[in-house]
C-alpha cells in the first residue's frame, strides 16, 4: 500500500456579517498520467479520500473523513467534492479552518509505484486555471470562490453565486421563435464524467427551445392537450395557464463503454440520452 497526502488551505474570511452560505463544494483538477505501466499488477484506479483536519502542525494528523470514492489513473478533470458541513463550521469559528487534507492509496502486490496520481498546482498559466477552487453558494448578490495554493492563503478570485439572475428581456425574435431542437455537445471531462467513461469522450445530446404559441402547426408535433392548453392561454380564460412548452418529443438511446465499481470494463445501452426531435406538450 502506497499513500500520497495533499494539503489545501482556504481563507473564507471575506465572508460578509449576515451572508449566509447555502451550499459550498471542494474542487480539485486531477492531472492525467502521463505514462502506462507495463507491470500487470497496477490497477486502473485508486482510492482518494477527502478530509478535514481537526488541527495543524500535529503528527500524526488528526482529521475527520468528508468523502471517498475510485478514481481511475488514465483520466484528467474536475473533482467535485459537497463539504457544506465542514465549511459551515468554519465559517461560525474560523479558528477551526485547518484546511482539507487529500490522500490517495494505491494497492500493489506487496510492490510500491511513486507519482501514480497528481493534482493541478498554481505554477504557469494553464495550471493557474487548473488550481483548487472552493466555490461559495451564497444567499447575496455577489459570486465568488476562494482559490487554494496548497498550504498557503489566498484572496477570493472568481464569482460564484446560487441566487437566479433577473431573466433578460428577450428580443422581438427571440419572442417569435417556434419549438425547435438545437445543438447540444457533453464533454464527459467537464462534467466530471471522464474518469469512469472510456467512450466516447462527450456526444450532443441535442435540446428544445423556443415558443409554442396559437396556433401549433403540425410541424410542432403538439399533443391534444397542449393544443387545448393554448387556446385557453390565447384567449385567457386563466390566469395561471401558460403556453405548452418546448420540450423532447423523442429520445433515442447512447451506447456507453465504461469502468463499474469493481473495475470491469462495461457496455452499456443508456436510453433517452439524445433528443431526436421536439414538440410542444
Amino acid at each position: 500500500v502506497h499513500m500520497e497526502q495533499y494539503h489545501f488551505y482556504f481563507d473564507i474570511s471575506a465572508m460578509e456579517k449576515g451572508e449566509r452560505m447555502l451550499k459550498a463544494e471542494f474542487r480539485v483538477f486531477k492531472l492525467k498520467r502521463t505514462h502506462v505501466s507495463r507491470r500487470s499488477d497496477v490497477k486502473h484506479f485508486c482510492k482518494v479520500e477527502v478530509y478535514e483536519l481537526l488541527e495543524s502542525g500535529s503528527k500524526p494528523q488528526k482529521k475527520h473523513l468528508i468523502a471517498s470514492r475510485l478514481l481511475s489513473l488514465y483520466t484528467e478533470g474536475w473533482e467535485v467534492f459537497n463539504v457544506t458541513r465542514t465549511v459551515s463550521k468554519w465559517v461560525e469559528n474560523s479558528s477551526s479552518n485547518h484546511g482539507f487534507l487529500i490522500t490517495t492509496t494505491h494497492v500493489f502486490n506487496n510492490r510500491i509505484e511513486h507519482n501514480l496520481v497528481k493534482f493541478a498546482k498554481s505554477q504557469g498559466a494553464l495550471q493557474e486555471s487548473r488550481s483548487a477552487l472552493l466555490v461559495l453558494f451564497t444567499n447575496s448578490n455577489k459570486r465568488r470562490s476562494s482559490s487554494s495554493v496548497p498550504s498557503s492563503t489566498s484572496k477570493f478570485t472568481r464569482d460564484m453565486s446560487r441566487r437566479p439572475r433577473a431573466a433578460a428581456v428577450p428580443s422581438a425574435k427571440s419572442q417569435v421563435t417556434t419549438c425547435h431542437r438545437r445543438e447540444l455537445y457533453v464533454d464527459f471531462r467537464a462534467i466530471g464524467w471522464s474518469g469512469w467513461i472510456i467512450y466516447p469522450s462527450g456526444y450532443n445530446a441535442f435540446y428544445c427551445r423556443g415558443s409554442c404559441l396559437f396556433p401549433l402547426g403540425e410541424n410542432l408535433n403538439a399533443t391534444n392537450h397542449a393544443t387545448v392548453q393554448s387556446i385557453v392561454h390565447t384567449l385567457k380564460l386563466s390566469q395561471d395557464v401558460s403556453t405548452p412548452c418546448c420540450v423532447p418529443d423523442e429520445l433515442k438511446s447512447l451506447n456507453l463503454l465504461y469502468f463499474d465499481d469493481k473495475e470491469n470494463v462495461v457496455l452499456k445501452n443508456y436510453k433517452d440520452m439524445v433528443a431526436t426531435r421536439c414538440g410542444c406538450h
